[in-house]
């Protein structure tokens, strides 16, 4: 009886290594959910050439990448997606934006990896795999500590990017002295700019010296004087920084409107969030000390060298994202013995890719960024 029982146990366990070693030895087939036709077509194929630079560069034959059209159209996207499961497929990269997420919930088998950076009322099974407000954030907390600021005000666009950054701020509990919300419009900022830094106050402030001093018998008061009339404003100011959660022109507005009312980034920190390296920012001679937190530049340049000797064009920054979400993928499909699940996200796990650190844990991903300061016409790191 105990060699017969013996027996059992030996062929259900050859058994079990054989299934196990065929699912070893299958294609691991990753889904890739991107626009490849319409308005945003050229978003997506500098996504699939990104894709494709980082099977080469991992040379596993296991995996396969599997590119397929949303047309940026949420119907189409949950359709694509239902194919790509049918052919087996667990887990997809992409959708590339937000508006594609709400109908994914259906296909709740598959894990999605989104490359938007928003992270609210998101499908359970979608994990935001952007540079999400939450990891920016927590680098300028870093920052916050290096040069000991101590009272950041955050300033807010009237916007659909509100309710995220608001959460953001919640979440990472970073030290403020206050949040402003401001109004996207360029003719209405100068004046909201003007009421947060009391900038009428401090220029009555400056007329009544002027004045006090000429009515007095205080020796050189001429030259004080002097020296007086060459300001625009006069005395202190309760904050020694501002968050600026905005981008390109806007954020040029913001900057442009704090300066105006005799904020300049010599007196106070200007702080802003991931700009890809806009060089334009390097132009803006007036607004520099400009700082922010992103991805690392060094590999960030050496990603768009490649590519571009490779394509003759150069890639969409989203697609820098894909490249290391492959990578990404990979390394925890490698982790897991090559058994895909649901697990592979769920475990607090880390993963050094080109863009910086991946956290992940409890199927959530944040980054570990670097810090940069736009000054003297060149990007600078600070860590």
């Amino acid at each position: 009886m105990k060699i017969i029982i013996q027996f059992i146990l030996f062929i259900f366990i050859s058994l079990f290594l054989d299934t196990q070693r065929s699912i070893a030895q299958e294609k691991i087939k990753i889904g890739l959910i991107v626009p490849l036709s319409g308005e945003y077509k050229e978003i997506g194929r500098s996504i699939v050439n990104s894709t494709r630079l980082a099977i080469n560069k991992i040379d596993n034959s296991k995996i396969e990448i599997l590119p397929r059209d949303t047309k940026s159209n949420p119907e189409i996207t949950l359709r694509v997606a239902k194919e790509l499961h049918e052919l087996g497929v667990k887990i997809i990269i992409g959708p590339v934006f937000n508006k594609n997420l709400i109908y994914l919930e259906e296909l709740n088998e598959v894990i999605f990896l989104s490359l938007t950076n928003k992270i609210t009322n998101n499908p359970k099974n979608v994990i935001s795999a952007g540079i999400n407000a939450i990891s920016q954030i927590n680098t300028i907390i870093k920052f916050q500590k290096l040069y000991d600021i101590q009272r950041s005000i955050f300033l807010i666009p009237n916007s659909d990017f509100k309710n995220e950054i608001e959460e953001a701020i919640s979440k990472t509990k970073i030290k403020l002295k206050d949040t402003f919300i401001y109004d996207t419009n360029p003719i209405l900022l100068t004046a909201q700019i003007e009421k947060l830094t009391k900038y009428s106050q401090r220029k009555q402030r400056l007329e009544n010296e002027i004045k006090s001093l000429k009515n007095s018998n205080e020796i050189n008061k001429e030259k004080k004087i002097a020296d007086l009339e060459k300001q625009d404003t006069f005395g202190g100011i309760n904050f020694d920084s501002v968050i600026i959660a905005d981008f390109d022109e806007s954020l040029k507005s913001v900057a442009t409107s704090l300066l105006y009312t005799d904020i300049s980034s010599k007196r106070v920190h200007y702080i802003c969030l991931n700009q890809w390296f806009d060089e334009s920012l390097l132009k803006e001679i007036s607004l520099q000390p400009i700082y922010f937190p992103s991805i690392n530049k060094e590999n960030y340049d050496e990603f768009v060298s490649i590519y571009f000797n490779i394509y003759q064009k150069f890639p969409n920054q989203i697609s820098f994202l894909s490249y290391d979400l492959v990578g990404l993928v990979y390394y925890l499909i490698y982790q897991n013995n090559f058994i895909v699940n649901e697990k592979i996200f769920y475990k607090k796990n880390k993963f050094k890719g080109k863009i910086g650190v991946f956290e992940i844990d409890k199927n959530k991903i944040s980054h570990l960024l670097n810090f940069y300061v736009a000054k003297e016409e060149e990007f600078k790191k600070i860590f």
